[in-house]
């Protein structure tokens, strides 16, 4: 596997730890599995979360072509381009940022730091007009003598996505040192980056576990498609022998609720309760619906108190901020 040939720029601090949440075990009931946590909402820039892992790459990539500026895109709210902004300034680039309003685009959470950061934040209107409004800022950034780098929705390219198979061999680690096995590891999954990521690494080290994505958007089938697409360009990276289809991707859509961006009841519940029981921070864009669907399943009884199941939580500590109101209602 040629995971350790590719070029890093030095962005997380790294192992994040992985712990077990034994007052959420306690407050689930007595029929609850051994529940592990992931921590990459502890990888350090800017509020941490899993975008550190991918940027680490992706901007050793840009700054191998020479970049001056990166450009992405997301929601108003988006988490991936709050760490951009971050990773560009760690790096010495500037940074152009393509952000959507359908959910609004309140200046507080994740737009808050955008601009704190420094990065020229450029509105539109919704998901559909961000990928031309990119292209047009690496043009006017090009006509301008610049060198742009743009970097897709989520990081969600192999060489991102690589960065969850590194990730994959970390927790293998901590899992063998804890004893631990666990059935399945649970994930937040939108644009695939993630998800993609675990699979493979999960098909390359044999790990034991089923990757468990929880959708934050719809439709589902666009999801499965794209971790597929995803998960063999990250193989083709990574020089694996290995092909990957629908049937090798889960991906459960019973916990979106509404839309993306849109809060859930279940959703709220569980940042509450991780709040209250284990003083860890989720969001309600996307940890929140991941442990929404884990604290279901345990709750309709699908796992056993022998079984183990871990979490990996993906970061997004931030956007709560603009849910105030709603979260302190419950």
């Amino acid at each position: 596997m040629r995971l350790a040939a590719l070029p890093r720029f030095p962005l997380c601090q790294l192992p994040t730890p992985l712990q077990r949440a034994e007052r959420l075990e306690a407050a689930l009931g007595p029929g609850s599995p051994r529940i592990y946590l992931k921590r990459d909402d502890l990888t350090g820039l800017a509020f941490g979360g899993n975008k550190g892992r991918k940027l680490e790459y992706l901007v050793a990539d840009a700054l191998a072509n020479g970049a001056t500026t990166l450009i992405t895109e997301g929601a108003a709210q988006s988490n991936h381009a709050r760490m951009t902004a971050a990773a560009a300034v760690v790096a010495g680039l500037r940074c152009v940022l393509a952000l959507d309003t359908r959910n609004g685009a309140d200046l507080a959470g994740n737009l808050l730091l955008d601009r704190l950061f420094g990065a020229d934040t450029r509105l539109v209107a919704g998901k559909g007009e961000r990928r031309a409004a990119m292209a047009q800022i690496g043009d006017e950034l090009r006509a301008a003598g610049e060198i742009p780098y743009l970097i897709p929705t989520g990081g969600s390219v192999p060489l991102g996505a690589a960065a969850y198979v590194a990730a994959t061999l970390e927790l293998a680690r901590q899992l063998n040192d804890a004893g631990v096995v666990p059935r399945r590891l649970y994930v937040a999954t939108g644009s695939q980056g993630t998800q993609s990521g675990l699979v493979v690494g999960q098909r390359a080290l044999s790990q034991p576990y089923e990757v468990y994505g929880v959708a934050v958007e719809y439709p589902r089938d666009d999801l499965v498609a794209s971790c597929v697409d995803l998960a063999n360009g990250t193989a083709d990276l990574l020089d694996l022998d290995a092909r990957f289809d629908a049937g090798d991707v889960t991906i459960d859509d019973r916990f979106v609720g509404e839309a993306y961006g849109k809060p859930t009841p279940g959703g709220l519940e569980a940042i509450r309760l991780l709040a209250r029981t284990e003083a860890v921070v989720l969001d309600p864009v996307y940890s929140g619906k991941a442990m929404a669907a884990l604290i279901a399943h345990v709750r309709a009884g699908v796992f056993s108190p022998d079984d183990s199941v871990a979490f990996l939580h993906t970061g997004g500590g931030p956007s709560i901020f603009p849910f105030g109101e709603t979260l302190l209602a419950g």
